[in-house]
């Protein structure tokens, strides 16, 4: 196998990492006003996935930068012909970590309300943006013979690309609904549990009307099993979701709960790729000849072999390091693990 069609896979195993681990912390953040009726049961939230959010955007910049080292012409088009997007989807990012740090600084509900606001509105925007963007990366858009871009931004907003969005924000409020229950007790739990059966039927809807287009445009065997078993994997899942718990008559199976969403998640991102293969991004204009493909977009061999074993070295510590973080925090949380009030010291006023 060549080295670009190698990092052409390496670059979907990152986005299919980014999108399952920040697809329930994108959903428990949607979710904030929902689940968390007070100020306690949102701080309850906010602690499921405050030792890790931050840690699963490092495979977003990963996969960004190997976009750049490995396929750098497939990096300017898609940075150039989708700037507003990803900007739109780089400012929220922004706000969101910021809401998250200073939520906290102040005791004033007021004060957290407005950040909670922006943690919603956060959470939000790249949980839709990022399905329209990767459905008009499989679609295709208007690419000249130099591969630039010559569309214009609602060019991006076709019916497919909206169905794309609404798919990763019903699969990602799924996905973090069911995080929820995975990782608290008592009442925000059973809400969780609940929430989660009605947010999975809108998904399973929208994901097979997404799939399925998908599919009819342009499928490849690969694609096909792999979103079939995505599907399986998301049923599978609900079904798990609604099964009593053998060691907790209160509770329900959410672990299996949990491994079916983000195996749905995994396995239709990857659909996706197996799709566009051998494409990085299809022209709409001339597919023949103005489309990026992998042997086209290519960085050098000798590019592509020093990345390799830069990969071989760093990913295992990557993937140690996160794997350490999740079981170190890995136990169910209440509001009574939630202390008092404790606002950073203010300075005084002159």
């Amino acid at each position: 196998m060549e080295l670009s069609t190698v990092w052409f896979l390496l670059i979907a195993l990152l986005f299919v990492g980014y999108f399952v681990l920040e697809g329930f912390d994108f959903g428990v953040g949607m979710l904030l006003p929902v689940l968390g009726r007070d100020e306690r049961e949102r701080r309850v939230m906010i602690n499921t996935i405050g030792p890790v959010w931050d840690g699963n955007e490092v495979w977003l910049i990963t996969a960004g930068g190997a976009m750049f080292a490995a396929f750098p012409e497939w990096y300017a088009s898609v940075f150039s012909g989708f700037y507003l997007p990803l900007l739109l989807i780089l400012l929220a990012l922004i706000l969101r970590g910021v809401a998250f740090e200073y939520r906290g600084k102040r005791a004033d509900p007021v004060w957290k309300r407005r950040w909670d606001r922006c943690i919603v509105f956060g959470s939000f925007v790249p949980a839709v943006l990022w399905g329209v963007a990767f459905a008009n990366i499989v679609r295709g858009v208007p690419l000249n013979a130099d591969h630039d871009y010559i569309g214009g931004f609602f060019t991006l907003l076709n019916p497919y690309a909206l169905l794309g969005g609404l798919t990763t924000l019903a699969l990602f409020l799924t996905h973090g609904a069911v995080f929820v229950a995975l990782k608290t007790v008592g009442d925000i739990r059973q809400r969780a549990n609940r929430l989660a059966e009605r947010l999975g039927i809108a998904a399973v809807i929208a994901a097979a009307l997404f799939l399925g287009l998908t599919l009819a445009r342009r499928a490849t065997t690969a694609a096909v099993i792999l979103a079939v078993l995505a599907a399986l994997c998301l049923v599978g899942g609900l079904i798990a979701n609604r099964l009593p718990s053998r060691d907790d008559p209160q509770g329900r199976r959410e672990g299996w709960a949990f491994a079916g969403t983000a195996a749905a998640i995994a396995l239709a991102v990857a659909s996706l790729f197996a799709d566009l293969y051998p494409f990085v991004l299809p022209s709409t204009v001339d597919p023949a000849t103005n489309s990026l493909t992998v042997a086209n977009a290519s960085s050098t061999p000798y590019t592509l072999k020093i990345m390799t074993w830069v990969a071989v070295i760093f990913t295992p510590l990557v993937l140690l390091y996160q794997g350490w973080t999740y079981w170190v925090f890995r136990k169910r949380i209440g509001t009574q693990h939630i202390p008092e009030e404790v606002v950073a010291p203010q300075p005084a006023a002159r």
